[in-house]
């Protein structure tokens, strides 16, 4: 689940960030998914770690 929750939040950061800038829907599309794989791998990080811990 925290991972889904991550690439959900990564995906809606990164339109944000690149509607701020300007950008178009391809930039935006971009930026979009480069944030979300990045969040999910810290979710993923995360889970491996609270995993683990238990």
């Amino acid at each position: 689940m925290i991972v889904i929750a991550c690439a959900i939040i990564g995906f809606a950061l990164g339109w944000m960030r690149a509607g701020r800038v300007g950008g178009n829907s391809k930039d935006k599309a971009q930026w979009a998914l480069a944030h979300m794989f990045a969040f999910v791998l810290l979710g993923l990080f995360a889970t491996l770690i609270i995993d683990r811990m238990t």
